[in-house]
């Protein structure tokens, strides 16, 4: 595994470079706002001639993500398209309700805020019980409202009966306004502690990436660089399709020493190919 190279601004590697999937948290924001620069820097980029993707882990779908993150003072048109995962998994969805037979399935939703928006178009029947779910759809946490054994008693039943989870926001951990929690990523590794089965959409998986390539139009990887703050799902996703990263050390490794980031690069078996102190041009 390669040495990562420091570098002090993102403008010393941007034309090596033809387009960029960008994280969301812990990039451009944490839970209480915009990072200072990181407005200015998605501006230069795209005035640069980059192509720019806002690729996150989030449950929610990508029109919203992109209204939020204008409302939060993000200049409208400097990405060309804000990709999540919560999008992914709808079109996934979509098309396997399109190609099922028999009656509407039931599906237990675990969202923040009363957020019904991953289940909107879609045909089916929201129920408040996993005893008699179909599917779960995990697609964030409020574990800054609730402890883990809130989700448990819900998911229980379920798991017990072997209903499918799709986990659409993998992120273990989320940044909220008052620091750090417990994210819908622990939610699904506790779904499958009860013996359920999950199938995770979003970084590191696959399905994410080949979406956001095929917008691009499949270019050469080595000429799509990820920009994230975690190694488990923005470095060790790129690497695993074969892009070169850079890791910013804002966001959820703020705090974490050059020795704590290395023993991660070598759990996850990536490593990036720049550290970034933060994302400022």
């Amino acid at each position: 595994m390669t040495e990562a190279q420091a570098i002090d601004r993102l403008s010393a590697i941007a034309e090596r470079y033809d387009a960029f999937l960008i994280d969301q948290f812990g990039v451009l924001r944490d839970g209480r706002g915009p990072y200072p620069g990181a407005a200015e820097t998605l501006v230069r980029l795209k005035d640069a001639g980059k192509r720019i993707i806002i690729l996150s882990n989030s449950g929610k779908r990508s029109a919203e993500n992109d209204r939020r993150l204008v409302d939060l003072g993000f200049v409208a048109g400097s990405w060309d398209w804000f990709l999540t995962s919560g999008e992914v998994a709808w079109q996934i969805l979509k098309r396997e309700g399109e190609g099922a037979g028999g009656g509407r399935r039931k599906c237990l939703l675990i969202s923040r805020d009363g957020d019904l928006s991953p289940l909107a178009g879609l045909d089916l029947e929201r129920t408040a019980s996993g005893a008699d779910a179909d599917f779960v759809l995990l697609a964030a946490s409020e574990g800054d409202v609730y402890p883990l054994s809130h989700y448990e008693a819900l998911l229980a039943p379920a798991a017990k009966r072997g209903v499918p989870c799709l986990c659409t926001n993998p992120d273990k951990v989320m940044l909220t306004k008052t620091g750090t929690a417990f994210g819908a990523g622990r939610i699904a590794e506790l779904y499958e502690e009860l013996g359920g089965s999950v199938r995770w959409i979003g970084k590191p998986f696959a399905d994410i990436y080949a979406a956001a390539l095929d917008f691009l139009g499949h270019p050469d990887p080595t000429r799509v660089c990820a920009i994230g703050d975690s190694i488990e799902h923005d470095i060790a996703g790129a690497a695993g399709a074969g892009l070169h990263s850079v890791l910013v050390t804002t966001g959820i490794l703020a705090h974490a020493s050059d020795e704590e980031r290395r023993k991660l690069f070598a759990e996850h078996g990536a490593a990036p190919d720049f550290i970034l102190p933060k994302f400022t041009w």
